[in-house]
């Protein structure tokens, strides 16, 4: 074998590793980069530097304002739902003397302010 392409040959095999180093840490630091800036609330950026920001359209504002509205009554209703979970759990596990005093103590004074 030639002599010079033995050279080039054991050059490749050192420099290929350090290459391959050199590449994986550059993506590790360019993901860690980028998870950073999604954690920290930083916009990511496209090639030329400028921030990606997502499109907000009439739909997309009409639509949130939806979603928002429809939120806050289902969480009315879940919190209304919750009150009556707890009366029922209270009446279930309640003594049976309890409830009838309870009971003849609700219906003593709706006859008395009626």
């Amino acid at each position: 074998m030639d002599p010079q392409l033995a050279q080039i040959i054991d050059l490749l095999r050192v420099i290929m590793p350090a290459t391959a180093v050199i590449v994986v840490v550059a993506v590790a630091g360019s993901l860690l980069n980028n998870w950073l800036k999604i954690k920290n609330g930083y916009p990511l950026q496209n090639s030329w530097g400028l921030p990606i920001h997502p499109k907000n359209d009439r739909e997309t504002v009409e639509r949130i304002r939806l979603l928002t509205g429809e939120n806050a009554q289902l969480r009315a209703e879940l919190g209304s739902i919750k009150d009556r979970l707890e009366t029922l759990e209270r009446i279930a596990t309640d003594q049976p003397s309890k409830l009838a005093r309870d009971i003849d103590a609700l219906a003593i004074d709706k006859g008395g302010n009626a």
